[in-house]
């Protein structure tokens, strides 16, 4: 199929799941058990139940290549940043975030070193409970760099690549677990270019060595929830044109980013962001489809996949459920003009 559709990853979380207000518009790196409103020892089933709703959402949508909606998660990063040995969650530290204000992050008290598989059981979860293709994802090892203090290597470049490491045994698993795309998410290329410009191709290409099947590198401005002004187009993109990953992933629909700096990403697939999420205003299926002719312009049909601009975390759940629709719904109505 051409123009297939898919969801960067996360899907709002009910409000019986977690406490919104005490989210807020936080984006956690360290743990942050409170914004959880179920007890400990009924945690997972709970959140079991909460993947079904976004598995069943997703498919009634009519979304093509599904995840779990990340419904375990505190944050797209915390869960697996903070399960690696080496990781000191308990005395965090602190850094400058991508706002310029300083943030509490897990600090790195020692080598980075994966122990023990972290979502494996989300990928077999998911695999059981739908026929459709489905996408696991990952923190990158630049962003997980840049979300932490290091006491340990003093050397960002040598962290990114430990990060590397871990990502690239738990990616292996993750596709034995039956996988279909696996995603690491990189925004932080785009908020610290000059240190992504040293060692970010290099960090993301140790991650995917020897990964085979669809790899996706999801990068962008920031949640629409936390970043209101984005800016016109990337300070990091082109470069992401000799990573290993098969399919680039950004945002274009809320920055209206200038398409043309895709010709840059050579033959790769560009998972394109066609739904605002900066807005609760539905797109129509016609406002989705004329952002996938403006792709096609640049990109061949049969390199692009179509998405949100971001994770759906933030959104009410009627209104992402809606767009959602609306997304798969434009993509048809360009697939019928291209038949």
């Amino acid at each position: 199929m051409i123009l297939e559709t898919t969801v960067v990853g996360s899907y709002p979380q009910p409000h019986w799941l977690i406490d919104r207000a005490r989210l807020g518009s936080k984006v956690p790196r360290v743990r942050a058990p409170e914004i959880w409103k179920v007890e400990p020892q009924h945690l997972e089933e709970a959140q079991d139940d909460a993947t079904l709703i976004a598995i069943r959402d997703m498919e009634r949508a009519g979304i093509d290549i599904i995840t779990d909606g990340e419904m375990r998660r505190e944050s797209y990063s915390n869960r697996f940043a903070t399960a690696l040995q080496g990781v000191d969650i308990d005395n965090p530290g602190t850094t400058i975030n991508r706002t310029g204000a300083r943030s509490v992050v897990p600090r790195i008290a020692g080598p980075i070193k994966r122990t023990r598989p972290v979502e494996v059981r989300d990928v077999q979860f998911l695999r059981r409970n739908t026929s459709k293709k489905i996408k696991i994802t990952l923190p990158g090892p630049f962003t997980m760099a840049q979300q932490a203090q290091d006491d340990y290597y003093k050397d960002e470049e040598a962290l990114a690549l430990a990060f590397a490491a871990a990502v690239n045994e738990e990616l292996r698993d993750l596709l034995a677990a039956g996988a279909d795309v696996v995603q690491i998410d990189e925004p932080w290329l785009q908020a610290r270019a000059e240190r992504a410009a040293r060692y970010g191709v290099k960090a993301i290409n140790r991650a995917l060595q020897g990964i085979q099947g669809t790899t996706v590198v999801h990068l962008c401005f920031g949640y629409a929830a936390a970043v209101k002004d984005k800016p016109s187009g990337y300070s990091f993109l082109p470069q992401l044109a000799d990573t290993a990953a098969s399919q680039i992933s950004i945002e274009a629909a809320q920055p209206r980013l200038d398409l043309g700096i895709l010709k840059e990403l050579g033959n790769k697939t560009v998972m394109l962001g066609v739904i605002d999420l900066g807005s609760q205003e539905i797109e129509s299926p016609q406002t989705v489809a004329e952002r996938i002719r403006a792709g096609l312009k640049v990109v061949p049909a049969d390199r692009l996949v179509v998405a949100p601009d971001c994770g759906m975390k933030y959104l009410p759940r009627g209104v992402a459920f809606s767009k959602l629709e609306s997304l798969a719904q434009g993509a048809a109505l360009v697939r019928r003009e291209l038949a």
